[in-house]
């Protein structure tokens, strides 16, 4: 489930610390966020797709580790984040 270029790119220009900025930790969260829910989408036609299933179960845990340390660098950029992508926590 490869993102496209262009919604990759929007994403990036809307998660962006500074210019340039492709990897700071929003905009990583922004782009596990857009894959998981493609990932979602895939599993409900594909219900017995296990290998994938793993592959989205080291997503979410990527995330989740990246939300961790952004909640203890940046709160407020944390709520923030949590807010636009409608996570709940």
């Amino acid at each position: 489930m490869v993102l496209k270029k262009e919604k990759k790119s929007k994403l990036i220009n809307d998660f962006k610390v500074h210019s340039g900025d492709t990897g700071s930790s929003s905009v990583q969260i922004a782009l596990l966020t857009e894959r998981i829910n493609a990932l979602s989408e895939h599993f409900k036609s594909h219900k017995k797709d296990f290998n994938s299933r793993r592959g989205l179960l080291c997503m979410v845990g990527q995330r989740r580790r990246l939300l961790n340390y952004l909640k203890k660098s940046d709160t407020k950029k944390y709520e923030e984040i949590l807010s636009k992508l409608d996570l709940r926590k």
